[in-house]
């Protein structure tokens, strides 16, 4: 029963009826922006006329981050739904954080698929997965015991999850693995939920403003966490915020079959009906910018012309509302705003100290790797060869998270139900934004002061000029961090009580603003609306409440705030005339041999002009870790065997295509044989092989292969374990007798196979043991013959261990027997 034979039937009528109601929420959104426009435009030339205040930052800015750069890129298991199988795909994050996977690493092609990811989480258990699924579709639950329709391949997946578009699957086979790449994956979404341009004056705020009345119209006041993406993704998400529970309501009673079948059928028709509103949405967004974009230039002219008038009739309309709102404002807030400011504040100022803090720690432990890193060798190559990767510091998602982890602890319990706030994800994002672009500021204005030092100075006394260097850039750092914290506590403390207030001011008060339009010139009334001003009068109620809760927070010294009467305006006069300076390419103008990514453009191949792209996170490489090529296809979900029966296995289909980089090629791929994942058996690691046998492996940025398995039947397994146990009898002729030591079959095992790299520590009997471990990984001339039939006892599939239990001691003996000669 496919989704096709669930909306067939109406599947015009209800495509009509999504386009209908999402031309109803854009419609009635595209008013009330060309009203917001105008007021906005106002703003910013009366901002441009009069100036605007606060102090000036320390830190250089630098204007295109990541010029020439790449973030990351590696290979990593993806469930395809169309097969319902694993596959191994390369995946590449360019500098736009839109996450591009190809079927191969071949240079020039397609990807095979993108994503956007704002609006997703990233989940890293299935639990965390199935428990959001469930609540997606009421009605439609799992059972206690119930298997789900995905079964991981490895323990450590990683789910892109979205509650309107299509979902992701990925796994690694290593935790260490499931980090970086959960790092890499979180960075991706972080940067994808800030896509409105703080650039834009204009266009931002009018887009705001008209999202937030939107919803205020509609009931909906305080912090929506689908806040997030591009316009037509936050309109699409403001459209199916309505849409979707109708939606739910048609569809669910209709869809039929198992409960997994349900859900995975809801999923696909949400993705289709986000899909459309989608581009309906980015279609007349477009349309209403450019009607509003081309009546900008007179709008302007008129502005200018009679700011002067505009000013002062909105400041007279503006006292007349004061009279009426204030005193019900400020009872208000006596009542419900002022005994919770501190102890929010507190709430927030806590961990995001914390996490700027770590911001410093992180930049100084650069800086003092870079100055011992010069001791031994202080050349320009050698501080070239460190700055070019300290530069995109702040854009390595591994390095930068503990600084994010911090921040993540952030919680305002017992207060979102009272303040209507969703979820403070929405304060802890900005937070981390907040923190990268002052790394990065940091980093840019250390580059820029070492340059000028290094062109004035040369090399002489080299680690005395970053030291000063280092120096005064930690001093420029704190004190922009205090001035940044400040303002995101104010404007945190503002999001959080100013929708509260509106809330509960509206309903009383709303019914006496139409009066006070009439006190408007109408050549006026584009520039000058009330309920702008309304808002504008309950915002100053509550500001110097939170403007003295912060500046209390830094008179008292407390996470290191500075008091606003300590003005940094002269330390430096010049430096802002190093901001003007092209980006420093430190590799190539200092001739250090940096690992760069030759990129092309797919479209037009070889025949493009290609690029060298460098890549701020390197390989993820694991210690030891071998390096599976090709793709592995991994049985379909319905072949998998549940736990404890027994099920015959099946040969896997080898795909020997190479896998080379499309942009991010390191090192050329070897061709080696791979280890199937088949029944219950998730990812295993590779067996101890000899030398002379290449190490399957599974790194990220190298490609994973398949072969069949070395024992196919029951007669080549018989065979091997005879044959092994030959190889053993042979290689402990001639030794002395010892006494036998003691050892479990699973011990004994355990030494015989491949162990895992984040394995426990050796125990006292294990560590005795070590050495002939190594022996069996690169055997010598005397143990060549053990270290083969060790080998061969590896590749030995575990149903049939029982039949090795005779030749155990003999290999314990030999053991003990080699570790004691």
């Amino acid at each position: 029963y496919t989704v096709l034979s669930v909306v067939n039937s109406d599947r015009g009528n209800r495509q009509k009826a999504t386009l209908s109601r999402t031309g109803e929420v854009i419609g009635e959104f595209s008013r009330l922006y060309e009203q917001q426009y105008a007021v906005a435009l106002f703003n910013k030339v009366r901002f441009d006329i009069e100036g605007g205040g606060g102090p000036q930052p320390q830190l250089l800015h630098r204007k295109v981050p990541l010029e020439n750069r790449s973030i990351f890129s590696g290979a990593l298991f993806q469930f395809l739904e169309e097969n319902n199988k694993w596959r191994n795909h390369f995946i590449f994050v360019p500098d736009s954080y839109t996450i591009n996977y190809y079927d191969n690493k071949a240079r020039g092609l397609h990807p095979k698929g993108n994503i956007n990811c704002a609006g997703y989480k990233v989940l890293t258990s299935m639990d965390q997965y199935l428990e959001l699924l469930n609540n997606s579709l009421p009605g439609v639950k799992a059972k206690v015991g119930n298997a789900p329709f995905l079964k991981c391949a490895t323990q450590f997946p990683l789910i892109l999850w979205h509650p309107y578009a299509r979902h992701y699957y990925f796994c690694v086979v290593t935790e260490k693995e499931q980090k970086k790449w959960h790092a890499v994956f979180q960075d991706c979404v972080r940067h994808a939920n800030d896509g409105l341009s703080e650039e834009s004056q204009v266009q931002t705020p009018a887009f705001t403003d008209a999202v937030r009345l939107y919803r205020q119209a509609h009931g909906q006041y305080g912090t929506w966490e689908m806040m997030c993406g591009i316009p037509s993704q936050i309109l699409a998400n403001l459209v199916m915020e309505t849409l979707l529970p109708e939606l739910r309501d048609l569809i669910s009673p209709r869809l039929k079959g198992k409960m997994h079948d349900r859900q995975r059928n809801w999923m696909l028709v949400c993705d289709a009906v986000y899909g459309l509103v989608v581009r309906q949405a980015q279609a007349q967004y477009e349309a209403v910018v450019q009607s509003c974009e081309a009546r900008r230039p007179p709008l302007e002219a008129s502005i200018r012309t009679d700011m002067d008038q505009i000013i002062t009739s909105k400041e007279h309309v503006a006292n007349k509302i004061k009279a009426v709102v204030l005193p019900k404002a400020e009872k208000l807030l006596t009542v419900s705003i002022q005994p919770y400011i501190s102890s929010i504040l507190e709430a927030l100022m806590e961990p995001t100290s914390r996490g700027f803090s770590q911001v410093r720690d992180v930049f100084f432990r650069e800086l003092v790797d870079l100055s011992k890193n010069t001791l031994n060798d202080a050349t320009k190559e050698k501080v070239g060869e460190h700055m070019d990767k300290i530069s995109m510091l702040a854009f390595h998602p591994v390095k930068m998270q503990s600084c994010y982890e911090k921040v993540e602890d952030l919680s305002l319990d017992g207060l979102q139900q009272r303040f209507d706030v969703s979820s403070p994800s929405v304060f802890v994002q900005r937070a981390q934004i907040l923190m990268r672009e002052q790394m990065d500021d940091a980093v840019y204005t250390f580059e820029q002061i070492l340059h000028q030092s290094l062109e004035d100075q040369g090399p002489e006394g080299l680690c005395k000029n970053i030291q000063r260097c280092q120096d005064r850039v930690i001093k420029k750092f704190d004190y922009d961090s205090s001035t940044v914290r400040k303002r995101f506590f104010r404007e945190a403390l503002l999001q959080i009580f100013i929708p509260y207030m509106l809330k509960q001011l509206t309903p009383s008060l709303s019914p006496e603003l139409p009066r006070f339009q009439e006190l408007i010139f109408e050549d006026f009334s584009r520039f000058i609306l009330v309920e702008n001003i309304f808002e504008e009068v309950v915002l100053h109620s509550v500001m110097k409440d939170i403007m003295m809760a912060v500046k209390e927070a830094a008179v008292q010294r407390r996470h290191n705030l500075y008091r606003d009467s300590i003005v940094l305006t002269s330390s430096d006069p010049n430096l802002h005339l190093l901001g003007d300076n092209p980006a420093i390419d430190w590799a190539g103008e200092y001739g250090t041999g940096q690992e760069e990514v030759e990129t092309g453009d797919s479209a037009g191949g070889a025949a493009q002009r290609r690029r060298r792209m460098k890549q701020v996170v390197s390989m993820i490489q694991l210690d030891g870790s071998p390096i599976l090529e090709s793709h592995l296809d991994i049985p379909m979900v319905d072949s998998i065997p549940e736990e404890g029966v027994d099920q015959p296995e099946e040969g896997v289909d080898q795909d020997t295509d190479a896998l080379s980089s499309p942009e991010s090629v390191h090192q050329e791929p070897a061709k080696v044989n791979g280890t199937s994942l088949k029944g219950k058996r998730k990812a295993p690691p590779p067996p101890v092989q000899p030398e002379n046998i290449p190490s399957p492996a599974l790194t990220n940025g190298s490609v994973l292969g398949e072969a069949k398995s070395f024992l196919h039947d029951p007669e080549s397994t018989a065979s091997a374990i005879e044959s092994a146990i030959r190889e053993i009898d042979n290689a402990v002729q001639g030794e002395d007798s010892e006494p036998a030591v003691e050892i479990t079959v699973l011990e004994a095992v355990a030494e015989v196979s491949p162990s895992s790299q984040d394995s426990v520590p050796f125990t006292k009997k294990e560590e005795s043991l070590k050495p002939i471990q190594q022996e069996a990984l690169a055997p010598t001339i005397r143990l060549n013959s053990l270290g083969h039939g060790l080998y061969m006892v590896s590749c030995v599939p575990q149903g049939c261990w029982p039949m090795l239990a005779p030749v155990l001691p003999t290999v314990v003996k030999l053991f003990w027997v080699v570790d004691h000669s």
